[in-house]
């Protein structure tokens, strides 16, 4: 007689759903992440454009190490 406390041949266990729920979240998060980046490095790149195209010589900043 089975045990109805275990789960019959081919249903999911706690433990695939909790791997499956995870690999999602982390999927969701990257996903969430890129596109945050995308859209902040085609923002930075309009700017550009625009002071470009506004006849502006010096558009874009030049990072200097600190001197010692």
């Amino acid at each position: 007689m089975p045990d109805p406390q275990q789960p019959p041949d081919g249903d999911e266990s706690e433990s695939d759903r909790r791997a499956a729920n995870i690999f999602l979240v982390v999927a969701a998060v990257i996903f969430i992440g890129g596109g945050i980046w995308l859209a902040n490095a085609m923002v930075d790149a309009r700017h550009s454009q625009e002071c470009f195209e506004s006849g502006r010589r010096n558009c874009t900043t030049i990072d200097v190490p600190p001197s010692r």
